[in-house]
């Protein structure tokens, strides 16, 4: 029997992560899951009514001192998992009910199946309104031009004990999750997944959110667009010098996106993700069968 770990990165929205966790017992057969909630330095207070469930084994809170956002508490509890938990496979999902909490089946059976190092979800219906569903797809393929990867998915995977220890070798993943499973991985099984509706309250992915997604995972990929950005900036360089200065300004906004992905690229830090252990304040375990 696989025991399987479900990290659950939460900032305030408790509400949310409680009926996502009693879903998540109504999925589970003959598993051994153990639930745990990185807690984003919440400034809200979860209640703790002393539920019962009939197949989580458990349910832990990592507290951190100072929010980080979503990819840094998956990577804490992903760093403090690999440290402290036994298990067979781990899978990051978001807390909101967006992460189809139903398709957890079909991660189980893959590994029943073939036990593969790491299994992705792959968005086959979103949620969104048609301009968010817009600007994603160009999100991809704009990914897609600058890295030389198709990266379709998100935090909602599953990954073996192995595959945990490969991504929590580089510091790429403190900068972007996605990023850091495509560089580090040339392939993976995948399963179909529909981008769900949130519990509670409207979803917290803006649009200037989803551009410094794309560019977090662009940054995993630096030395790569650094080659292909200079070279298209010394083209509009030659454009400019032989028919109009005018080239110059998409050569100038290579200059600036590059410097974005400098700036960015200081949080592809192994050391921070190492010390990862020194932002958690306490842990409380909540529910244990």
């Amino acid at each position: 029997m696989k025991k399987f770990i479900i990290i659950i990165p939460v900032y305030n929205d408790w509400k949310s992560v409680f009926k996502l966790i009693d879903n998540i017992d109504l999925q589970i057969n003959n598993e051994t899951v153990d639930v745990v909630i990185v807690n984003d330095a919440s400034t809200e207070n979860y209640e703790n009514n002393k539920k019962q469930f009939s197949k989580i084994n458990s349910i832990k809170i990592i507290n951190l001192i100072k929010n980080g956002g979503h990819r840094k508490a998956i990577a804490t509890g992903l760093k403090y998992c690999q440290e402290n938990l036994e298990y067979d496979y781990i899978i990051p999902m978001d807390g909101d009910g967006e992460d189809r909490p139903e398709e957890l089946k079909e991660f189980f059976n893959k590994v029943k199946e073939s036990q593969p190092e790491v299994i992705t979800a792959i968005r086959i219906k979103r949620s969104e309104s048609f301009l968010f569903k817009f600007l994603y797809s160009i999100h991809k393929i704009f990914t897609n031009l600058i890295t030389g990867k198709l990266i379709n998915f998100g935090n909602y995977t599953c990954l073996s004990k192995n595959a945990v220890s490969k991504i929590l070798s580089s510091g790429s993943v403190w900068l972007s999750f996605s990023g850091a499973l495509a560089k580090i991985f040339s392939s993976y099984e995948t399963i179909d997944s529909i981008r769900g509706t949130r519990y509670f309250g409207p979803s917290k992915m803006s649009i200037l959110a989803l551009i410094l997604h794309s560019l977090r995972i662009s940054t995993v990929f630096r030395e790569t667009i650094f080659i292909r950005v200079v070279i298209v900036i010394l083209l509009f360089g030659l454009l400019a010098y032989y028919y109009s200065y005018y080239f110059l300004i998409p050569s100038l906004g290579g200059w600036v996106f590059l410097f974005l992905i400098i700036c960015l690229a200081l949080d592809d830090n192994i050391k921070k993700l190492n010390n990862s252990h020194d932002n958690i304040k306490s842990l409380s375990n909540i529910y244990s069968r």
